[in-house]
């Protein structure tokens, strides 16, 4: 497989390590968007759908809402989309799990800068927090469409479920994909059940930080093997 094939309409076979890669940082997901919305004031950082239907709640006049976060955490999840596809223009010519590995890296970074931040700073912590994790997530969404890994976005599950329901035999189809499809979304949902209840119970330094550590494995564990003839 070449790198053109990436983010194609095509759906080559993926290794499987790659498969892992992407669901540990769907776990990920689920905990950032308990992060950021029971401990950062109802935003998200992963999901900016939410974030647009969470302004026009706050423009109405609803409570508890706050369009200013809602717009900073869309600004900064651009920029983290934006440096993704620098990133992987500038390393377009090295081997493709050069450029997935340094991808993750920037991500890992960026939730332990988010990490230390709540941990050391006892208030004030709430648009850094925003921002930092908003930037890697749209660090990590634009790094996973070029992927292109078919039901595995890792942040959003509207298509996923989808796929399950419209492939599934009730509706005609045989569902071949449909053990990864669940999988994603039990991954999410355990995920944010672990974000929420340490956000919950403890503080938001914790699930934060795991974040981060998770990130930071799965950057680790990349190797050839993803358009680059590994």
């Amino acid at each position: 497989m070449n790198s053109d094939s990436l983010g194609t309409g095509r759906h080559p076979t993926h290794p499987t390590w790659l498969l892992g890669v992407l669901t540990v940082l769907t776990m990920v997901t689920g905990l950032v968007d308990a992060i950021s919305y029971l401990g950062l004031g109802h935003v998200f950082t992963a999901n900016m759908t939410g974030n647009v239907v969470i302004i026009a709640f706050a423009l109405v006049g609803a409570t508890g809402f706050s369009v200013s976060a809602s717009l900073l955490s869309l600004a900064a999840f651009a920029v983290g989309a934006v440096a993704a596809g620098r990133l992987e223009l500038a390393l377009r010519r090295r081997p493709r799990h050069h450029w997935l590995r340094t991808c993750l890296g920037v991500e890992a970074l960026l939730l332990g800068a988010a990490t230390a931040v709540a941990f050391t700073a006892s208030s004030g912590i709430r648009y850094s927090v925003i921002a930092l994790t908003a930037v890697a997530m749209g660090m990590r969404n634009g790094t996973v469409r070029k992927l292109g890994v078919p039901d595995m976005t890792t942040t959003v599950l509207t298509l996923t479920v989808t796929g399950l329901a419209f492939d599934s035999p009730l509706a005609g189809g045989t569902n071949l994909r449909a053990p990864r499809r669940i999988v994603t979304v039990v991954v999410l949902l355990l995920g944010a059940m672990l974000g929420g209840w340490l956000v919950l119970q403890h503080d938001l330094g914790w699930p934060l930080l795991i974040s981060a550590l998770s990130v930071a494995v799965t950057a680790a564990v990349v190797r050839p093997g993803i358009g680059d003839g590994g």
